[in-house]
């Protein structure tokens, strides 16, 4: 059976149309996929390594996209994790006191559940079973980019904030399996390989729970990172 993987980390911008610059002309990424859903739109782009982000924007005038913006502003709505079998992944939030919100299973090649951000730590959580063939061998084509991009930053993956070590191991390794490890200066690092991003979350019992940065290795120098930043909504670190 296929391993759990990190899937992607979402961002809930006004408008697709506003990312490129920073997500390609700054970043390097490379368009992937640019599509419609259910009141919204949305869009991914690819980096060095197969970390992967992707930007929603809402369409007409209601729906969850457009709900998330007026409560908080352009940033991380959520991170997907693609499972090898959604009903055992929403069987383990269940146990574990969570409740599972908009399972979807009408679509045999894309089932999905959600963890609500409530219970999440302040992030909402898409598990997906992807199901269908196998996609062919060799890589799609792809995007060029903008003209005179950089080249691929990789990213790392969402650094988070968990108001405790056992909030935080019950979400991201009991419920959704990942590899814990404790970091150098305190807090803990989930992986799920081979996927190459992984979640790190700080432990501070008096903060707010979320998303705290979008960590990255590359190129682009600290002001223009803080600027994208702000305009994505979410501090970009490059480590």
């Amino acid at each position: 059976m296929d391993p759990i993987r990190l899937d992607h980390i979402a961002i809930a911008l006004p408008r697709i149309a506003d990312a490129p610059p920073d997500l390609v002309g700054l970043l390097g990424g490379i368009l992937e996929h640019n599509q419609p859903g259910r009141g919204f739109r949305w869009a991914s782009w690819t980096y060095a390594g197969g970390g992967r982000i992707e930007i929603l924007e809402p369409v007409g005038a209601d729906g969850f996209v457009r709900r998330f913006l007026a409560a908080q502003g352009p940033g991380v709505h959520h991170v997907t994790f693609k499972v090898p079998s959604l009903a055992a992944a929403c069987a383990r939030a269940e146990a574990h006191g969570y409740d599972v919100v908009g399972r979807d299973e009408s679509d045999p090649s894309w089932k999905e559940a959600f963890l609500h951000p409530k219970q999440g730590l302040g992030i909402v959580v898409q598990m997906a079973e992807a199901g269908g063939p196998p996609p062919p061998s060799g890589s799609p084509p792809k995007s060029p980019g903008l003209p005179g991009a950089p080249r691929p930053a990789r990213i790392l993956g969402l650094r988070m904030r968990a108001r405790s070590a056992e909030r935080a191991l019950k979400q991201w390794r009991d419920i959704l399996q990942g590899r814990v490890e404790t970091a150098p200066k305190g807090g803990l690092v989930f992986r799920w390989p081979p996927s190459p991003m992984c979640i790190a979350v700080d432990l501070d019992p008096t903060a707010p729970e979320g998303p705290v940065a979008i960590e990255l290795m590359g190129d682009p120098p600290a002001e223009a990172l803080e600027a994208a930043g702000a305009r994505l909504g979410i501090r970009l670190h490059r480590v």
